[in-house]
């Protein structure tokens, strides 16, 4: 029965088409996690193996003294770690949502309303994506400064929430995704625009917005924000992070483990959303 129904599928490739495709995505994907497995490797290595000549690839004799070392530096600093971490935590969080809201309901404006200007406020949207951040840095602190923000966690988060990358996204996926025919069909059945925008418009753009909290919680979380925090009750944990392995080579073990306690986050969030944009955009596909 099982064979009579692969067989019923007429597939287009052969077996040996099939394992020659397998193989060579699993070898993309052995590839593309050297570095990341690396990272692990030199996190777990003593300090005679990372500096031993030619380099060695994978950790021979594991130890977890790089996190001890690293575990006792942050216990004897002044400023505890728990507040490093509630810093991260806050500016990620509120800045992240902030952003996927704000971006959102900016897109729907553009996408879905024809008002006068619209296409010229997309069009210096789409101009201030070619400016590299630090091309903005300085008019960026001087707006900050005159708000009186700096030294806040209102100087990361607000600004944040006004990233252009974000609404640009969302237009896109929306201008894709969201028909004028199922607006309208909600609007006579007496829908507000809040309620298009929450129940209609939100749940159909999902791979977008979920791509952005992607994009958006990665960027948050791995900055530093020295530029704008000057008080070490307000600093982040990669501040604080940055700090322990500028102690030098005696550090190098310590550092290891800094980065991948840095990275650990981002990744976990990246493969729980990816999994849903993924799925979610097979459904839409099949509808």
């Amino acid at each position: 029965m099982i064979r009579r129904l692969i067989w019923s599928q007429k597939p287009t490739r052969s077996l040996g088409g099939d394992l020659a495709v397998l193989l060579f995505i699993a070898a993309g994907a052995a590839f593309s996690s050297l570095p990341l497995v690396y990272v692990v490797c030199n996190a777990f290595k003593p300090m005679n193996e990372l500096f031993v000549y030619p380099p060695q690839f994978f950790v021979r004799n594991p130890t977890l003294d790089n996190f001890l070392d690293l575990f006792v530096l942050m216990s004897e600093s002044w400023i505890p770690f728990s507040r490093y971490v509630l810093n991260t935590v806050v500016i990620t969080l509120m800045g992240t949502a902030g952003h996927v809201i704000l971006a959102s309901m900016a897109a729907y404006a553009l996408s879905k309303h024809r008002f006068v200007g619209s296409k010229l406020l997309f069009s210096l949207v789409i101009l201030s994506l070619m400016f590299a951040r630090q091309v903005t840095a300085i008019p960026n602190y001087l707006i900050v400064s005159r708000l009186g923000w700096v030294d806040t966690y209102w100087a990361i988060i607000l600004p944040a929430w006004a990233m252009s990358l974000g609404l640009f996204l969302m237009k896109q996926f929306m201008d894709a995704m969201i028909h004028d025919s199922l607006l309208e069909a909600a609007r006579i059945e007496g829908a507000s625009e809040w309620a298009l925008f929450w129940h209609v418009v939100m749940p159909n753009v999902r791979p977008g917005w979920l791509t952005l909290i992607i994009l958006s919680f990665q960027a948050l979380w791995g900055e530093t924000h020295g530029q704008y925090i000057y008080s070490e009750q307000l600093k982040t944990l990669p501040y604080a992070l940055d700090q322990v392995i500028a102690g030098g080579i005696a550090r190098a073990g310590v550092g290891a483990a800094v980065g991948v306690m840095v990275m650990i986050v981002p990744i976990i969030v990246f493969v729980v959303n990816q999994s849903k944009v993924i799925d979610t955009m097979g459904a839409s596909g099949i509808k």
